[in-house]
Formats: structure tokens, C-alpha cells, sequence
């Protein structure tokens, strides 16, 4: 109580709390981008539910995570050789990661640009490609894994106060909870905005095995790439809808 007490009177601890708050929503993006995309597979019905579970459970794992700093510092030690390079569990925990995610965003675009697989072939009955409620929260979690590793070494790496780490935590996902509903729906009515974002997942996934890799590749161009792009994509949006207006204009 005494340790909270003289945190909650110091202002650096303000200020790591923020900044950590920051950091974490930022390296939460890749999460909710996957969340977003994964759940509107599933039924209209069950979509919210399946964002909230797959965020609580994130949340509980990060905060379990937590309560085990020194055997998740302990992942960056070498266990494996190859080719030349040692891989510590924090590498494989990556690189599996970053197949996944590679392998998902591959499998989801070629489903998009293959109308027929989902709709099923012409003159044949309607087989529209979907995702259990099951699959998808076992997929969630397994990605939660992977991004609650790399959040939580991060935030180590910030500050060695457990309370501030644990508070930052929180708040990060809570405002990841508030913010998954919005733009899964955002995702949902513009179609080109799920290419775009299915993009963001095959760069993420390659981010993450070159990490495996020991190849850093800077956040900073990451998200810089990505807001980019969104910029240009929405440019396009605008000029659609004007192109719309004048059009529906008598």
C-alpha cells in the first residue's frame, strides 16, 4: 500500500504510466486488426460477444503473464541452434506467430479474391465460407499469446514497477474493448478496407519472423507504412463517395 501510495505522488510514474499506456495500444493495433477481421466471419448474433471474450482473455493472460516477469524474461535466453542462429522460446513463440499470421492473411485474401468459394459455384448451392465461434476464439487466444509476450517484454523494458505495468495493461485493453466494436463494424461496411487490413496482417506476420530472426525491424516504419496507406485508402473512400452524390444527383 505504501509502494502505491509514494507511485500515485510521483509524477515520473505518471508519466511512465502514459507512456506505457501508449505503447501498449499501439503494439495492441496488430491484435484488434485481427480480432476485428476474424469475428466478422462469424454471425452477426455472436460477433460482440466473440470481440469481448477474445479481449477478456487477452487481458487475463497479460495479467497472468505479469505475475511471472522472471520466467518470461527468462524466454529471451538461447535454447535452440540453427542455421547459424540461436533461437530463444521468445524467437519460436514469434516466428510461429508470424507463420500463422501469414498463413491466415494468405488463406483470407485468396478467399476474397475466389467469390465462387464462398458462394459456391455457379448453378450449385450456396456455401458461404465461415468461421465457428470455437475456431475463432481459439485462433484469438492463440494470437494473444504472441502479442502479450511481445507487450509484456516491452513494457519490462520500460519500467521495473509492477503496479504501473499492471495499470497500463488494463487500460490499454480496455480501450482496445471500446475501440473493437467500432471498427469491426467500419471493417465490416467497407470492403476495400478488409484488403487493406489483411495487408497489414501479412506485414505483421513477416515483421514477426524476421524478429524470429534476430532482424529488428523498427515499429516506427511499421505503423508509419500503415497509416500511410489508410491515408490513401481513404482519399479513395472520399472520392468514391462524392462519385456516388454526383451520380444519385438529379
Amino acid at each position: 500500500m505504501d509502494q502505491l501510495l509514494s507511485l500515485a505522488g510521483d509524477p515520473g510514474a505518471w508519466l511512465a504510466l502514459a507512456t506505457l499506456v501508449v505503447m501498449e495500444v499501439v503494439l495492441g493495433i496488430d491484435n484488434l486488426v485481427f480480432v476485428a477481421i476474424l469475428t466478422n466471419k462469424l454471425p452477426e448474433a455472436t460477433r460482440g460477444k466473440a470481440r469481448q471474450i477474445g479481449i477478456s482473455l487477452a487481458l487475463v493472460l497479460r495479467l497472468l503473464l505479469l505475475g511471472t516477469l522472471v520466467f518470461i524474461v527468462g524466454l529471451t535466453r538461447p535454447v535452440l541452434t540453427l542455421w547459424g542462429h540461436a533461437f530463444s522460446w521468445r524467437d519460436l513463440i514469434l516466428l510461429a506467430g508470424g507463420l500463422f499470421l501469414v498463413w491466415k492473411a494468405t488463406r483470407e485474401i485468396h478467399q476474397t479474391l475466389s467469390p465462387q468459394e464462398q458462394e459456391g459455384h455457379a448453378g450449385g448451392p450456396a456455401a458461404k465460407v465461415g468461421t465457428s465461434f470455437a475456431a475463432a476464439i481459439v485462433q484469438v487466444l492463440a494470437l494473444d499469446v504472441v502479442f502479450s509476450i511481445d507487450s509484456i517484454l516491452t513494457a519490462v523494458g520500460m519500467t521495473d514497477q509492477l503496479p504501473i505495468m499492471a495499470a497500463a495493461v488494463i487500460i490499454a485493453v480496455i480501450l482496445m474493448m471500446i475501440a473493437s466494436g467500432p471498427l469491426a463494424a467500419f471493417i465490416h461496411k467497407n470492403p476495400t478496407i478488409v484488403m487493406l487490413a489483411l495487408g497489414f496482417l501479412l506485414m505483421i506476420g513477416m515483421t514477426l519472423i524476421a524478429e524470429a530472426f534476430g532482424q529488428e525491424v523498427p515499429k516506427g516504419y511499421i505503423y508509419a507504412a500503415m497509416a500511410f496507406s489508410a491515408f490513401v485508402e481513404g482519399l479513395n473512400m472520399l472520392a468514391r463517395a462524392r462519385r456516388h452524390a454526383v451520380r444519385k444527383a438529379p
